[in-house]
């Protein structure tokens, strides 16, 4: 029968192998054809906006999103506060280019990182505009006072007006305000309305990108990589990029909140709309192999003589359970996956003894005995089961002779010896079974959580989220696996003896790609255990042979 130690490496190994080919699959199919653009049900006002009409509610619809052409050239704008460096293009007033100054490239730590970018083999941008006859999308031109703006020392915020060209039936302005320590920037529209009728116009803002995975990320074990809408009814949903080109996207399509963003490993980008304000949400498979989401919000009806204004702002930053703050359901791009809550509170313990010991790899090493702590009855119970098991391993090759090859009798004898022996073969499964999710679920914590981007623990290890650039505490893990081994009963069947003792080279080999912060956990882990169990055995191994159990 399969023991404790069995079902243990079965489930682990298992769950690492489906890793392992979930990330082969990805790498090694081709990509879906693209879909063609949807035709689309409404009049173009411009070729590349989205078109929006108004209904007797007079909130804006969605349904007719249209391709984007090539974008668009101009001159940059560049801005500089205490966290972020962005530049801003004429065309279109798009924010084109993102820097994080608290946050390190995943290549090159000297450099800071960058979301949103323009490059040939990479694009993802930050578009808006407005939807009405004459009035201007991010297709048009917009001039600026100045080519560089700066956050002034003792100043929260900094302010970059945009002036459109050519457009004659209001006066617009695109205003951006970026906040100092902050990664929210508020975008809007002030529109005045010059002409001899009344203007009724909507805003749309939406993030394109292509479906490329960011930088550093691995193939082997990937991360989600694309749209997310949340709203208080439909609560948090992914869309996924296949999805969106097969025209196969579900999501919500209306609703008086809520927000939509682009998520990818460690950090997201969303429009947070203001308000209960009636908005629509639409995602669309655009031209170049790029893709939008967004959001479309109205926008007061402008008299002649008359102003309005329009601002939704844009959080664009690390993902991080905090973000709740900001905007309801933001905290959920921090992806745990299936055992979010598992994973929410055992992050939440690790930040806590971070705050302590202001290491990470100290807090994992905390985390650890304390996990091991709360289920010491447990593995105790285990432990004890497998000692049991090891003590009466002589009298069971004497059964498995006795028997040779007669499968019935020899399993019936060894039932028998159980039961005498008060030995349940399976006594140790349970707790281990329970354990698993935990395992899991701190796995994912460590790879989702942007706090261990490039923390250090000591030495080589320099950063807890990627794997050990030596492969060092892989085969430290695998050599405490062969300790932990050797305490268990030799298995009766040679084929499963043999695949007990290559176990810990198999899983040496796949820990290679585990983020150095989780293979330190089975370490610790693993030692703590040794140490268990071979104290329970002791003693075990002791009663058995008279000895009185030492006090």
């Amino acid at each position: 029968m399969m023991d404790f130690q069995r079902l243990f490496l079965f489930l682990i190994f298992f769950f690492s192998c489906f890793l392992l080919w979930d990330g082969w699959q990805r790498t090694q199919l081709p990509p879906a054809p693209l879909a063609q653009s949807a035709t689309p049900s409404a009049p173009r006002a411009e070729s590349g906006v989205p078109v929006a009409a108004s209904n007797a509610g007079g909130s804006p619809d969605a349904t007719a999103v249209v391709g984007l052409p090539k974008i668009q050239a101009g001159q940059k704008i560049t801005v500089k506060t205490d966290w972020l460096v962005a530049e801003i293009s004429t065309a279109g007033g798009d924010l084109r280019r993102l820097e994080f100054l608290q946050h390190h490239d995943a290549k090159d730590k000297n450099k800071p990182f960058v979301l949103l970018q323009e490059q040939a083999a990479h694009t993802y941008i930050a578009q808006t505009g407005l939807l009405g006859a004459g009035l201007p999308t991010h297709n048009s031109l917009f001039t600026a006072s100045a080519s560089e703006y700066q956050l002034a020392q003792g100043k929260d915020t900094v302010e970059v007006r945009l002036l459109a060209t050519d457009i004659t039936t209001a006066k617009v302005s695109k205003v951006y305000v970026f906040h100092r320590g902050s990664y929210v920037i508020d975008v809007g529209y002030e529109i005045e309305n010059n002409g001899a009728d009344a203007l009724n116009p909507a805003a749309y803002f939406q993030l394109v990108r292509d479906k490329t995975p960011p930088e550093g990320d691995s193939k082997l074990v990937p991360t989600y990589t694309g749209p997310a809408i949340y709203t208080e009814q439909e609560k948090f949903q992914k869309v996924d990029f296949s999805d969106i080109e097969k025209n196969k996207a579900k999501h919500p399509k209306s609703a008086d909140n809520g927000w939509v963003g682009i998520l990818q490993h460690y950090f997201v980008a969303a429009w947070l709309p203001k308000n209960q304000a009636q908005r629509e949400f639409y995602t669309k498979h655009l031209e170049n192999d790029l893709y939008s989401a967004g959001v479309i919000v109205p926008v007061a009806t402008v008299a002649p003589g008359h102003s309005a204004t329009v601002i939704v702002p844009l959080y664009a930053g690390p993902a991080q359970a905090s973000l709740n703050e900001i905007a309801p359901g933001l905290g959920l791009t921090v992806d745990y996956g299936w055992l979010t809550v598992i994973a929410t509170p055992i992050f939440w313990l690790l930040s806590f003894l971070h705050g302590w010991v202001h290491n990470w790899g100290v807090a994992i090493i905390l985390l650890t005995v304390l996990i091991k702590l709360a289920f010491f009855p447990l593995s105790a119970a285990s432990y004890r089961s497998m000692g049991k098991m090891r003590v009466v391993a002589p009298k069971l090759e004497k059964i498995k002779q006795q028997y040779g090859d007669d499968r019935e009798r020899l399993h019936k004898a060894m039932m028998e010896l159980y039961k005498t022996e008060k030995i349940n073969p399976l006594g140790g499964c349970l707790p281990v079974i329970i354990q698993i999710p935990v395992f899991i679920a701190l796995y994912w914590s460590i790879l989702a959580s942007v706090e261990l981007r490039y923390a250090p623990f000591f030495g080589w290890i320099t950063d807890l989220s990627a794997t050990d650039p030596y492969y060092v505490l892989p085969v430290i893990m695998g050599i405490s696996m062969y300790i932990q081994s050797k305490l268990n009963p030799t298995p009766p069947d040679p084929l499963q003896a043999k695949l007990m003792q290559i176990m810990p080279i198999m899983f040496s080999a796949v820990f290679f790609f585990f983020p150095a912060g989780l293979v330190l956990y089975s370490i610790v882990n693993n030692v703590l255990s040794i140490a268990q169990q071979w104290y329970i055995t002791r003693g075990l191994e002791a009663e058995a042979k008279g000895v009185p159990k030492a006090r």
